[in-house]
């Protein structure tokens, strides 16, 4: 066997790797920016740094270059790990980790000169999402090639996840983003009024279902049975959870139009699947925090676990609480208010983040061949200061939505509001300021995790990548 043959190839997973840490913190540092912004409006500095301008950019750093790139790194891992084969092709999954970055820095430049769509989620324009679509198209041969010349039958369920999230998100991408370019900057979308919203809102909560959701329960599948050296708890079990999962999520976009101008059958049919879909989701973390059964006692001393059991308790809340804020009474009061906010970061913050970096603790090692984290010290630090920052953040916004919400539907006997807006606004005002902290404590965790990952790098030996001995990835 020839010296390329019997080696993985860990150096497109290193950048991807190294780039999650890199745009979390500048993605995170934007977040931060903007929450100061509501407390303090003088800090809006025009047109380019403005509150409008800069959330976009927040918002597509924190989700396509952080956790895009933490489901880039993670899935080239498993995919070779699992299948006992290296990546498809080197050359594709270069281009994948060239072309995210260049997506990436566009996206920098033009999201705050207002080169937009207007869509969210989906604000970059047309020559962005050619590239997007390029870059998508190799990722997918790189993953389904490596998976179809693995060495061994079976294909483990981590793949399935990643798998259904490449094929899911290309048909997200390439409905939702068809447009009609008028220059080289501005295009107007094929789709117009409610047809418009309803593509857009079935993209913009299947880009939460598939790639926040389906890409990271495949990293959930392959590093907590890893760290907690247990096999999944029942194999059967996250099998129905992904074809529930992928059968129900396409389904629920329209609760995100209650009382709009969609028929109200859609808005219905929206808010059924969002209800169903607790059950599957529940079933992933119960599966999840069950692979623990006999090592309870490792999460006295393992950080590491510490996030990864901590990120799916975050995620079973957020998913229960997404059906509930999908049933039209409670939209009712939720719609338009902090309180998504608040359901948005214990999603982003609490699950996406926190199983991120509890895979990329485990993986930094590896990676550049050190033992451990240069500090495992500094890894259960960073995990109270993200954790306390979370809590802080989404119990501000839950507080701050409920008030909000109630303010605004609050009436006088004669029919006349009891508040005007400011007074919400106002009364907003102290929880504002308790979200920033909460974001500057998790930011401060993710300066700490880059501390401790180039120390790492700095000790280590560069990794073994010869193919060892097929591990028993399922039991």
């Amino acid at each position: 066997m020839s010296e390329t043959q019997s080696t993985y190839n860990y150096k497109v997973v290193r950048q991807f790797a190294i780039m999650t840490v890199v745009w979390g913190i500048v993605g995170m540092l934007v977040g931060v920016i903007i929450a100061a912004q509501l407390v303090w409006p003088e800090l809006n500095f025009g047109p380019w740094l403005t509150y409008g301008r800069l959330r976009p950019l927040h918002t597509n750093a924190v989700i396509f270059a952080f956790g895009g790139c933490a489901l880039f790194a993670t899935s080239y891992w498993v995919a070779q790990r699992t299948c006992h084969t290296r990546l498809f092709s080197d050359g594709l999954a270069a281009f994948t980790f060239w072309g995210w970055q260049i997506v990436i820095l566009l996206a920098a430049v033009s999201l705050p000169l207002g080169i937009t769509t207007g869509k969210e989620y989906a604000e970059l324009e047309w020559p962005i999402d050619i590239l997007i679509t390029l870059v998508w198209v190799a990722y997918a041969l790189v993953f389904f090639g490596t998976l179809i010349k693995r060495k061994v039958s079976h294909i483990y369920v981590a793949n399935w996840f990643y798998g259904g999230m490449i094929l899911a998100v290309a048909l997200l991408h390439l409905v939702n983003s068809a447009e009609i370019p008028v220059s080289m900057l501005k295009s107007y979308s094929a789709y117009a009024g409610v047809q418009d919203a309803m593509v857009q809102w079935w993209y913009g909560h299947n880009a939460v279902g598939f790639f926040l959701t389906a890409g990271f329960l495949g990293m959930m599948y392959y590093f907590v049975p890893k760290q907690a050296e247990r096999p999944v708890y029942s194999y059967r079990l996250s099998v129905v959870h992904f074809w529930a999962l992928i059968f129900t999520y396409m389904w629920a976009g329209p609760h995100h139009l209650h009382y709009t101008a969609l028929p109200d059958w859609t808005q219905s049919i929206g808010m059924l699947f969002s209800l169903i879909l607790l059950a599957p989701s529940w079933g992933g973390m119960i599966n999840g925090i069950m692979t623990l059964s006999g090592a309870w006692h490792k999460l006295r001393d393992d950080p590491i676990l510490k996030f990864l059991i901590t990120s799916l308790s975050f995620y079973g809340m957020s998913t229960f609480e997404g059906p509930m804020m999908s049933v039209k009474s409670v939209n009712a009061l939720s719609h338009y208010t902090d309180w998504t906010v608040g359901h948005v970061h214990a999603g982003a913050l609490g699950w996406v983040a926190m199983v991120s970096v509890g895979s990329l603790y485990y993986l930094i090692p590896r990676l550049f061949g050190a033992k451990q984290m240069y500090s495992v010290k500094l890894v259960t630090v960073h995990f109270w200061i993200a954790t306390i920052g979370v809590v802080l953040y989404i119990a501000s916004m839950w507080i701050a939505g409920v008030m909000q919400g109630l303010m605004w539907r609050a009436f006088n006997p004669d029919g006349t509001l009891t508040y005007s807006f400011v007074e919400a606004v106002k009364g907003s005002y102290p929880f504002w300021t308790i979200r920033l902290v909460g974001g500057v404590l998790f930011l401060g965790g993710m300066l700490i995790m880059f501390y401790n990952v180039l120390k790492t790098i700095g000790q280590s030996q560069g990794a073994d990548e010869r193919i060892m001995a097929p591990a028993a990835h399922h039991a």
